[in-house]
Order: C-alpha cells, then sequence, then structure tokens
C-alpha cells in the first residue's frame, strides 16, 4: 500500500477504522483524553434516533455520555445518503479544525471512509417521477426481471447488486434512465478529494476466532439491556417496515422478523450472529484492501494500540512543523 502525499497546508486527521465489536468506540474515547481530538461517528446506523442498544451507541456506556458528532441525526424512517454523511462530515472535521483540534473519526461503515476520502462520483439527484415509473414497472414484472435488464445495461452493477435489493437496484437503474450512463461509467469519476492529511488505524483481534466470541458476548449483553423492547418500540410504530434502511441493520432486521413471526427466536439469535460475522468479514475485506498507508492495532492490547496512535500522531505533527 502506498502512502498518501502529504501537503503541508492540510490540516490533520484520524481515520480510526476496524470490525463491529473491536472496541474502537473505548479506545476512541481513551484516546480523547490523552490527545486534542474530537470525535465524529463513521457509523451508518448510529445516524438513527431510538436505535441505542443494538449499535452500541456511546451513549449507551455508563460514565460515556454521547461525544461524537453524527450521532442522533436521523429518525429511523429518513435515509440518509453517503452524499449527505461525506457533506456533514467535512463540515464537522472543518468546525473541529478550526477549534485547534484534530478530527477523530470513528466507526465501521467503510463505504463512508471511502467516499470521505475519495470524493464523490458525478451521479444525478434522485428524479421523483423516473423512480416511481420503475416502481410501477417493478409491481408489474417483478424486480427479479428488472434486474435482467440491468445485467444488458450495467453488467458489472447487476453483478453486485441482488435482485431482492430493491433500493440500489431502483438506483442503478434510475441513473442510466435519466443520464444515458451506467452506474459503473459514472463512478470510475470521481472529485473532490479529501483536503486533510489523514493517519488511518485499523482495530481488530488477531485471532478471527477472539472476534466471533466477542460478537456473540455483545448479543448477549444487548439482549440483558433490553434490545428486543427497543425494537418493540420501532415495530408498534406503524410507519416503519424491514425494507428501510434504518431496519436492514444487522440486529434490527433479525429482530424485526421475530416480532413479526417470521422466525422464532433461537433462530433471531442464530441469524444475528450470523449476519455480524458477515459484516466483520466483509470490514476487513475492506480494510485489507485499502489504498493509502494503514497502521494495525490489536484490540485485545488497547494500552499498547493507544500508544502507537499518540505515536504516530506526535510524529506527523513534528513533520508537519518541520515541513512548514
Amino acid at each position: 500500500m502506498h502512502k498518501k502525499f502529504i501537503d503541508a497546508s492540510y490540516p490533520m486527521a484520524i481515520f480510526l477504522m476496524g470490525p463491529t465489536a473491536s472496541s474502537k468506540t473505548k479506545l476512541a474515547l481513551a484516546l480523547r483524553q490523552m490527545a486534542p481530538v474530537d470525535l465524529i461517528s463513521v457509523d451508518s446506523a448510529l445516524i438513527y434516533r431510538g436505535m441505542d442498544i443494538g449499535t452500541a451507541k456511546p451513549s449507551m456506556d455508563k460514565g460515556s455520555p454521547i461525544s461524537h458528532h453524527l450521532l442522533d441525526i436521523r429518525d429511523p424512517s429518513e435515509v440518509y445518503s453517503v452524499a449527505e454523511f461525506r457533506r456533514d462530515a467535512i463540515e464537522e472535521m472543518q468546525n473541529i479544525t478550526q477549534k485547534g483540534c484534530i478530527p477523530l473519526l470513528v466507526g465501521g461503515s467503510m463505504l463512508y471512509y471511502k467516499t470521505l476520502m475519495d470524493g464523490l462520483s458525478p451521479l444525478p439527484s434522485s428524479n421523483p417521477a423516473v423512480r416511481q415509473n420503475i416502481q410501477i414497472t417493478a409491481k408489474k414484472i417483478g424486480w427479479r426481471a428488472l434486474h435482467d435488464q440491468l445485467c444488458h445495461i450495467d453488467p458489472v452493477s447487476a453483478q453486485r447488486i441482488h435482485y431482492n435489493d430493491s433500493q440500489r437496484l431502483s438506483r442503478a437503474l434510475e441513473v442510466f434512465f435519466i443520464t444515458g450512463c451506467t452506474l459503473t461509467e459514472l463512478i470510475k469519476t470521481r472529485r473532490e478529494p479529501l483536503a486533510y492529511n489523514i493517519s488511518a488505524f485499523a482495530v481488530a483481534p488477531k485471532d478471527r476466532l477472539l472476534l466471533n466470541q466477542r460478537i456473540e458476548r455483545r448479543l448477549s449483553h444487548m439482549l440483558q439491556l433490553g434490545f428486543e423492547e427497543e425494537v418493540r418500540v420501532l415495530f408498534k410504530r406503524g410507519d416503519l417496515d424491514s425494507n428501510m434502511p434504518s431496519m436492514r441493520c444487522v440486529g434490527y432486521r433479525q429482530m424485526w422478523f421475530y416480532l413479526s413471526g417470521i422466525i422464532d427466536y433461537p433462530t433471531m439469535i442464530y441469524q444475528t450472529v450470523c449476519a455480524t460475522r458477515q459484516l466483520a468479514k466483509r470490514q476487513m475485506t475492506w480494510l485489507r484492501n485499502w489504498e493509502q498507508e494503514i497502521h494495525w492495532l490489536d484490540s485485545d492490547n488497547l494500552d499498547m494500540a493507544l500508544k502507537t496512535v499518540l505515536k504516530v500522531l506526535n510524529t506527523q505533527i513534528k513533520n508537519s512543523v518541520c515541513v512548514k
């Protein structure tokens, strides 16, 4: 992996990434006590209000009040796009820099990090009329048939979008109908790279088995805290369903199916553990393919991890001063 070019005119920022259940938040809060950093959440689930236990939101830890920016900024009925995250994250980063602190971005939504680093592709805004026509067509011929159409239009996107993923499938078709260009063609063109010098860290257990054990223990702890009741409150609202982005979050989707009577309780637990493991595996794949230099930290030795982050941070500060 190559190092990102250091521009002395750029301010500093820290990316603290890692798979779910890897103690990222614990390390970030410890770092906040040792360095002039301010935390920004990079998590597509933590944005939702009322989804605290199942997301392991920092506010649920005793003695750890909400200290991240971009927490609880959307209702579960709302959609929050990657573009909105990038806009909001950059605004928070600039505010933190202006205060003389270093932005510390912590979370496991790897697409958020990627988009923040590389910028946004020139994708068109959503067109309600086009999207409605796609929905009408889907009701007539089914999403599988529309997926077959996407295979002819944009085989690369069709390969990575499942025919049951109606939201992403609709968006891929919508982009083509609006622009005449495929989603694959448009995402190749990126713009507005992030004007920060990034120190990237990945915190994870050295043994995958340890991570799997953490995932099981965390789910058990969530259930003891009242995760079922939390989802039951959302379930009773009447304006949410399992296809919404908020309810597709790992754990919430499985609990929703249990409350709907689709699966029983043991199956809910089994499927939640499996889905969480799969999420962690995807996150690790993202990290191993990260294009910039990345410092790996052992989540089972947070003291050493903290020392490593502080050492890298101090070195970058010194180098920045020398360059200037």
